[in-house]
């Protein structure tokens, strides 16, 4: 009988460094400019295409992570104190996922070995997808909501 896997067995608090920071599935979703509809009653939650300065938009994933929240100084670095308040992350999210008491989605870089060919296959990055915010005018940001970030993902 085979151990469960640690984002199963264990919570949060529980989880090494190393072990949290495996559960992003590096997607790049997170990193994409919303918009949060003030006049909804639920306050919606609009994705954009237009991604983060620092975000590779050929990989999804940021250029300069360990360092980002010196390079942007807004960018929301997810913990296990706040990731349950974070719920504009989208549904795919593995923490949002983990959070809500669901399992990670089967393409999910941690169910195969680390690869991240079944994320971009299920169609759950955001590679080649968007465009950095330098390129993208601000107040365009009503014209480029897109949809896809919302999939969930299975």
């Amino acid at each position: 009988m085979t151990e469960a896997p640690f984002w199963q067995r264990k919570s949060f608090a529980e989880m090494t460094h190393a072990e949290w920071e495996s559960l992003c599935d590096g997607c790049g979703k997170c990193c994409l400019h919303k918009l949060i509809d003030s006049d909804d009653h639920d306050e919606t939650v609009h994705y954009t295409d237009v991604a983060c300065a620092l975000l590779d938009t050929g990989t999804a994933r940021c250029s300069n992570y360990a360092e980002r929240t010196k390079h942007v100084p807004d960018c929301v670095v997810i913990t296990p104190e706040n990731v349950y308040e974070l719920d504009y992350m989208p549904t795919s999210c593995a923490y949002r996922r983990l959070a809500e008491g669901r399992d990670l989605a089967s393409w999910h870089p941690l169910r195969h070995n680390g690869s991240t060919a079944a994320m971009v296959a299920a169609g759950m990055s955001a590679a080649g997808r968007v465009v950095n915010e330098n390129e993208a005018l601000a107040e365009d940001l009503e014209l480029r909501i897109v949809t896809w970030p919302l999939e969930p993902g299975r």
